[in-house]
This record gives C-alpha cells, sequence and structure tokens, in this order.
C-alpha cells in the first residue's frame, strides 16, 4: 500500500469512527472528544515507543516495567529523561492501550471514566514545574467526561468512551515510522471535516487548505528554510502547519487564539505534526487587546493570517499610543477591526519578511478611517505589494468574496502593486467554491512573475495587472480590483437582419395557427378567441 492509500484509509477509518459512535450528538460537540482520545493515544504510543528505546539495553519493555523489583528507579529516570525529551510522563498503567483493555475486560465493558479523568489530569500534572508546562496546561479541560451529551447514565457514557477507545486502540497510527506523518494529516483531515459541518462557527478554527496553500506559497517565496512563521489568529494552527510543508525546516511556530477550545486543538495539532514543545509558542488571549507579552516585541520572518471579518474590538483612545498603531493617526473602526490586525501583524514583520492575510473585500475599498489607514499603507510606508481577489463562498460559514492582501517592508518593485482577479477560477463542489490546483498554480505563477521582474509575464489578459503607485492614487487608494483588471467581455454582435428575419418567420408561423384555429371554431360553431 502506498503512502497515499494509506493516509486515505487511515482517514477513512478514523472519520467513520466519529460518525458511527457520536449517535445523536452534534459533530461539533463530538469533535473535542474524537481528536482529544486520537491525541491521547498518540501521546501514549510515543512514551511507549520512547520508553521501551531506554530499556532496550536492558531487554525490558515498558508495558510490564510496573511489576519489575526496581520499577520506581526505573520510571523516575524514564520520567526525568520523558520530559526534556517529550515534554511529558506517562506510566505504563496510564497508556491508551492499558485502558482500552481494562475497558473490555472479559468481554464486559469495566468502569474506566474515574480513571480515565485521572489519567488526563496527570498527562498535565506531569509537565508541572517544567519548561513544557505551558504547553501542556489544561490540554485536555474540553473533554468533559462527566457531560450529559455522552449519555444520561454514568453506564451509558462509560460504554460510548470504552467504544470509542476500543475502536481507536484497533488502528495503527505506524509511530514507528519516523519519516510519515500519516497520523497528522489525518488529524488534520479531520479537523476540515469537523469544520466542513460546523457551519458559521467553523471559520473561527479552520482555513480551507487550499487557502491555506496559497498564503503559505505567497510568504515562502523561493526560501528553502524560515528562521520563524507567525499567525495572530491562529485557530486550530492549520495555517501555521501549511507553511512548513513548503519549505525544508522552520526555525519556530508562533500564534495567538483567543478561544480556549481551539486554542487547544491548535496545540495537540502542533504536536501531533511531530512540532516539538520547545518549537511551538502559542499564546491563549485577544491579539489586539492583550498581544502575547513574549511576542511583543519579536520580530517575524513569515506572518499568515485569515483573521475574524468584520470583527468587533474597543478601539479604545488608549491604543493610539500603541506602537502598533500610533504612527498610523486614526484606528480601525469598532464594527470593522480587519486593519487593526493587518496594522498588528505590520508591527510584528521582519524588515525582510512577508505577510499575507485573508480579509473580506471592504478593506479595499472602504472610507472614513479604513481609507486613512489604507492610504498610509501605500503613499507613506508603501508596504503593499500585491491585491488578489478570491471566489465568493470558499469558506466555511460564510459566502461572501474575499480578497488576500500581500505586504512586505522592502518590496522589489518598489513603485507597482500587483492586481490578480481569480474570483471566477474555481470549481464548485454541492454547495461550496473550491479552488482548484490549476487555480492556485495560476495565482502563484502571477505573483512569482511579478516579484522576479517579469512584468510582461505577471500581466494576463483578464486576469490580472500590475498598476503603478500614481494609478493607484489616482484612484483616490482605492484597491477595488475591477478598476484595475478588466473583465469586461464584448458580446457578440447582433446581425439585425438575421433578428428580422427570425421575426417575420414567427409572425408566420402566428397567423397560420391562427388560421387553424380558426376553422376548428368554424367546425365547432363558436366564435374564435380573437
Amino acid at each position: 500500500m502506498s503512502e497515499d492509500q494509506k493516509k486515505q484509509h487511515l482517514e477513512q477509518q478514523l472519520w467513520k469512527i466519529a460518525n458511527e459512535l457520536r449517535g445523536k450528538m452534534d459533530a461539533d460537540d463530538f469533535r473535542d472528544y474524537i481528536l482529544g482520545f486520537i491525541f491521547y493515544k498518540y501521546l501514549s504510543r510515543k512514551m511507549e515507543l520512547y520508553a521501551n528505546e531506554i530499556l532496550q539495553p536492558d531487554g525490558l519493555a515498558y508495558a510490564s516495567i510496573e511489576d519489575h523489583k526496581e520499577a520506581d528507579a526505573y520510571l523516575e529516570a524514564i520520567k526525568g529523561e520523558a520530559i526534556d525529551a517529550l515534554g511529558y510522563f506517562l506510566k505504563p498503567s496510564e497508556l491508551f492501550s492499558e485502558l482500552a483493555r481494562r475497558g473490555n475486560t472479559e468481554g464486559k465493558g469495566a468502569f474506566i471514566l474515574g480513571d480515565l479523568q485521572k489519567v488526563l489530569r496527570n498527562i498535565e500534572q506531569s509537565t508541572m514545574g517544567s519548561e513544557s508546562e505551558e504547553d501542556f496546561g489544561n490540554l485536555f479541560e474540553d473533554l468533559d467526561l462527566t457531560s450529559s451529551k455522552l449519555g444520561k447514565s454514568e453506564e451509558a457514557k462509560n460504554e460510548l468512551i470504552v467504544k470509542v477507545l476500543s475502536h481507536l486502540e484497533a488502528i495503527s497510527f505506524e509511530l514507528e515510522d519516523t519519516e510519515n506523518d500519516l497520523l497528522g494529516d489525518a488529524y488534520e483531515y479531520l479537523i476540515g471535516k469537523f469544520a466542513s459541518g460546523a457551519g458559521k462557527t467553523a471559520g473561527e478554527f479552520y482555513t480551507p487548505q487550499q487557502v491555506s496553500k496559497i498564503l503559505a506559497k505567497l510568504v515562502v517565496g523561493d526560501k528553502k528554510k524560515l528562521k520563524s512563521v507567525y499567525d495572530p489568529t491562529c485557530g486550530s494552527g492549520s495555517l501555521l502547519l501549511r507553511v512548513s510543508r513548503e519549505v525544508e525546516e522552520v526555525g519556530g511556530f508562533y500564534g495567538q487564539e483567543s478561544n480556549p477550545t481551539t486554542y487547544n486543538l491548535c496545540r495537540m495539532n502542533m504536536i501531533m505534526h511531530n512540532v516539538h514543545y520547545k518549537r511551538f509558542d502559542i499564546y491563549n488571549e485577544d491579539t489586539l487587546e492583550n498581544p502575547s507579552p513574549k511576542h511583543k516585541d519579536q520580530k517575524f520572518e513569515a506572518i499568515v493570517a485569515n483573521p475574524p471579518f468584520s470583527a468587533k474590538w474597543s478601539a479604545s483612545p488608549l491604543f493610539m499610543s500603541d506602537d502598533r498603531f500610533s504612527s498610523y493617526g486614526k484606528l480601525a473602526p469598532k464594527t470593522k477591526a480587519d486593519f487593526a490586525f493587518v496594522q498588528h501583524m505590520i508591527h510584528q514583520l521582519e524588515d525582510d519578511g512577508t505577510m499575507a492575510c485573508v480579509l473580506p473585500h471592504g478593506v479595499l475599498f472602504r472610507g472614513a478611517a479604513e481609507g486613512h489607514i489604507r492610504k498610509y499603507l501605500i503613499e507613506d510606508c508603501n508596504y503593499l505589494d500585491a491585491v488578489i481577489g478570491l471566489p465568493a463562498n470558499i469558506f466555511y460559514g460564510t459566502s461572501i468574496p474575499t480578497c488576500i492582501l500581500v505586504l512586505k517592508k522592502k518590496r522589489q518593485q518598489v513603485d507597482r502593486v500587483l492586481f490578480i482577479d481569480s474570483s471566477q477560477h474555481f470549481e464548485k463542489v454541492k454547495t461550496q467554491n473550491i479552488l482548484r490546483e490549476e487555480d492556485i498554480d495560476k495565482i502563484i505563477a502571477t505573483y512569482k512573475n511579478y516579484t522576479n521582474d517579469e512584468l510582461s509575464k505577471a500581466e494576463v489578459d483578464k486576469y490580472s495587472y500590475v498598476a503603478t503607485l500614481s494609478q493607484i492614487q489616482e484612484n483616490d487608494y482605492n484597491l477595488n480590483i475591477p478598476r484595475y483588471v478588466d473583465t469586461f467581455e464584448e458580446e457578440e454582435p447582433i446581425d439585425l437582419a438575421t433578428v428580422s428575419q427570425e421575426l417575420r418567420q414567427v409572425a408566420e408561423a402566428l397567423e397560420a395557427t391562427d388560421k387553424e384555429i380558426a376553422s376548428y371554431c368554424k367546425e365547432l360553431g363558436i366564435e374564435t378567441p380573437f
């Protein structure tokens, strides 16, 4: 079986479990349980493999080490090394496989809810006082094993959880093969599947992979390594992880997420993709109101984001003394924080870095404070590098058309801005519009031609245009794409002689029909209706 086939098989297995076992529970509710238990199994298997490696010279196996006469000494030694290498510790009796086995003791489900809750708590507590404490703290707080959603009685809840553990235990995650990332990809697949069924709330935690791919390719360019990548509204971390696929190495992953549940999901997603806890730093707070103290003075080489569209924020006058906003002279309006996110990201961007973010089309042309900020970014800073229009209805929970803004502090084309209209380049799949591979490739190829100074190739009829800064100034800094990319299609010329002949033929046919009706009426002895 090829890697792609293995990956597809694993994804299908996991989604089948999620679908079959959630019963009447909303997919959005069951998401936290199934993803949480997959993560618990992952941590258990990593722990067991790591401990077995340590014990191999002594000819011992971790699963049976608690029966050894020197069990305490072995466990203490393994714990010390595991906390540093993995970031957490699990005893053999706390492993996923052991809980799943006990749940199915002698064909009858044993009651394991209390023990399971204790194990999940112990994983978090094992990190206390260590470098990984912040990365594992409260990681399982959304797995409420007392919730009535799992069942009306304690026995019903236990039965469901035992079923989930048993089904997951039967699946091999193949973690022994350190070269593949099948489980990480399957985890990402599940997050996407839950997002597609979650409606309005999905956009809060997941950016469709097609859009993530564009943003990642835009900020990476031809680089093979990145020192850092940052997402101020990181959701489940899909954008950050997508960037890592476009390069050989990312030094550090940084992000901020205000929703505690999504914040936990992001940390799990990072770990599931083999991102060591020392290489990611995710912060749980509102980015605009309370930016991470650790990120505040950092600058990042690549920044990607899909901020909540036209979100509300305080726009407090106190922010006029904040370094992120002070130089602009105005704040983004309370009801539309889009440009506040842009300003925040620019503040965090390295001088030679690139940022790409998804925003609603309104940021291109709305006036008042937004118009003032837009003008400052272009005229005073000259940071805007490209404007890319995307099709409508490609995001979960909203059908509005969106755009991507690419900004750099040091641009190759210092007196020009690229405009791309990709709004008509998509495939409709059921109720959702999807960007195909060729649509993504066309956007990236056009942008690369522009950055490589191949302007004749960057301008594609009815698709893209390289505007001068003076043209943008003439348009009063309105960036509405149709002002720059002419997509007008001339209609076929009308042949009036042919139309006249067709009308004459219709008239003749009507006359013949009238005569036929008149003859029928005469036969029936009734008056004609005309």
